[in-house]
């Protein structure tokens, strides 16, 4: 199945911003468990190190985002690409007035 199924550049961004964002977690639980327990709380740089939360999934939600729009590309490629090999249709006033619909 990972032979069919070509991975581009939007499904690596939400692979990143997952793992980014589990890493965000983390540090979170580390950074807030001293909080709860009555230690030492830990220094400034590791309430930064949580903001990755926010940064992995706005990394994830952009690898959306791109993937999204790549399937809309690629529909819209597929579309053009059958109507230029289809033949051109009378349009259906056209086949009215002719009578060509009306079986007589």
């Amino acid at each position: 199945m990972r032979e069919q199924t070509p991975t581009n550049s939007g499904d690596r961004l939400v692979r990143i911003g997952g793992i980014v964002f589990v890493l965000g977690a983390v540090a979170t639980l580390v950074t807030v468990a001293p909080l709860f327990l009555g230690t030492t709380p830990f220094p400034v740089y590791m309430f930064c190190l949580s903001m990755l939360m926010g940064v992995g999934f706005l990394i994830a939600a952009a690898g959306v985002l791109k993937s999204a729009a790549a399937g809309r590309r690629a529909a819209r490629e597929a579309r053009a690409a059958t109507a230029a090999r289809r033949p051109s249709a009378q349009e259906p006033s056209a086949q009215a007035a002719s009578g060509a619909g009306s079986g007589r």
